[in-house]
């Protein structure tokens, strides 16, 4: 499936890659892909749930309401907190993807971000200011992370 995409510079959020605490290099924005409306509500209909528009909706069918889904609750924000800039230990050892990996960040059925595993895992603090019940998933991949505003996330494996 191709997407299509909105310049960064238009997307409502870009704030979070501009953060003067939390700087994304050029090159590194160039790898930050906010999908169109049109193709995430495509990418989130194929890939995360045909009927709910957002993580708190997740109703019976979709594979991450299922309690079977989540193996392991960890905590990233204490680590998102310090002053150390990797993932959090248990998420970084769950997700064995290559650097080149094509990611989504799913906000919401209408605003997801696609970019690199390796432009994820090191500005993954400023993808986190949308802390609202995201999922990162990779189409090429059966991992899921969802993160909650609460302060913790839950790895599974999507079915």
């Amino acid at each position: 499936m191709s997407y299509s995409y909105i310049p960064l510079a238009e997307y409502r959020r870009k704030w979070i890659f501009s953060h003067h605490e939390m700087p994304v290099s050029e090159k590194e924005k160039a790898d930050i892909l906010p999908l169109t409306s049109k193709s995430a509500m495509e990418l989130w209909n194929c890939w995360i749930s045909n009927k709910s528009s957002c993580a708190e909706q997740f109703t019976k069918g979709d594979w991450a309401d299922r309690k079977s889904t989540w193996h392991h609750t960890d905590n990233w924000q204490s680590q998102w907190d310090s002053e150390q800039p990797d993932l959090p230990e248990a998420l970084a050892q769950f997700i064995p993807w290559a650097d080149d990996t094509r990611v989504y960040f799913c906000i919401e059925k209408y605003e997801v971000i696609e970019t690199s595993w390796a432009t994820f895992k090191q500005h993954w603090k400023c993808f986190l200011f949308c802390d609202d019940g995201p999922l990162l998933i990779s189409n090429q991949h059966r991992q899921a992370v969802w993160f909650s505003q609460d302060g913790n996330y839950r790895l599974g494996l999507r079915s």
